[in-house]
């Protein structure tokens, strides 16, 4: 037990060095899935949307034709970027809404797709700008404010970051994916009990996804209390499902160099997508 703190300790004084952001940085964003993107694409002639493909690499391949024949169409274009960012081609993802974007100035969902693989991509300021022209102040949208918090997390600016989450919940008050940023949010600045209690107020929610839940049980870990850490992250998962994830919060939790290490390896608790 004594070497376990003093292990929690260790990651704490590392919890806000750039291994680490490496690896929160795949939770912060809420970014779609290919799911969320399903009914926006519809073949010429036809009214119906077409089934999205489960496999990231198909739909890639699927919406690649479709953008090749008709690149200025914003629909297809949005299509294509998110399959790019699933695949990891995150510079061509982001060629690909640029281009849409001259094609069609002032299309907001458009640039908040845009904005959005410019924050994969890591370019944080270009990306946060053209969040900014995504909505307005008198028509926010609080996915936008939110991705605008996370993206000023990833450029150290914490506060301001804080102020955006809370402007989105004042729309969709205990909003799980807003409090899971928010507590991310206070993890990077190694206030571990309040990253604790705002993720434990996301987990709460009916509407929380796998990934709330996986950020509690790292932040949990990081205090110490492993065994609640690991009831946690293989609650209600198959077996197999939950030996992974607890495997992994194990080696993040126990690795000599702490998270400089264990960033490299596959972010099972800190995966969004």
């Amino acid at each position: 037990m004594r070497r376990q703190s003093s292990l929690a300790r260790q990651l704490a004084r590392h919890l806000a060095s750039a291994s680490l952001v490496a690896v929160l940085a795949v939770s912060l964003g809420g970014c779609q899935t290919m799911s969320d993107i399903a009914g926006s694409i519809t073949t010429p002639g036809s009214s119906r949307a077409e089934a999205v493909p489960d496999d990231p690499q198909r739909a890639a391949e699927v919406y690649g034709e479709r953008y090749r024949a008709n690149p200025k169409d914003p629909n297809v274009a949005m299509a294509y970027g998110q399959a790019l960012r699933m695949t990891g081609q995150r510079a061509q993802a982001c060629a690909v809404l640029e281009q849409a974007t001259i094609a069609n100035p002032g299309n907001k969902p458009l640039l908040a797709a845009y904005g959005r693989a410019l924050a994969d991509n890591g370019n944080l300021q270009a990306a946060f700008d053209t969040l900014s022209r995504a909505h307005s102040p008198d028509n926010p949208d609080w996915r936008i404010l939110s991705v605008q918090g996370t993206t000023l997390d990833k450029m150290g600016k914490h506060e301001e970051a804080r102020r955006y989450y809370a402007s989105a919940l004042r729309i969709v008050p205990e909003e799980p994916s807003v409090l899971s940023n928010l507590g991310l949010s206070y993890m990077l600045t190694k206030e571990l009990p309040r990253a604790e209690e705002n993720l434990r107020r996301a987990y709460a929610s009916g509407r929380a996804d796998g990934r709330v839940r996986q950020n509690l049980a790292l932040v949990v870990g990081l205090q110490g209390r492993f065994a609640e850490a690991e009831s946690i992250v293989k609650a209600d998962l198959p077996a197999e499902e939950a030996a992974a994830n607890v495997a992994y919060l194990r080696d993040m939790l126990n690795r000599k160099d702490g998270p400089k290490t264990a960033a490299r390896s596959a972010p099972v608790l800190a995966k969004d997508d």
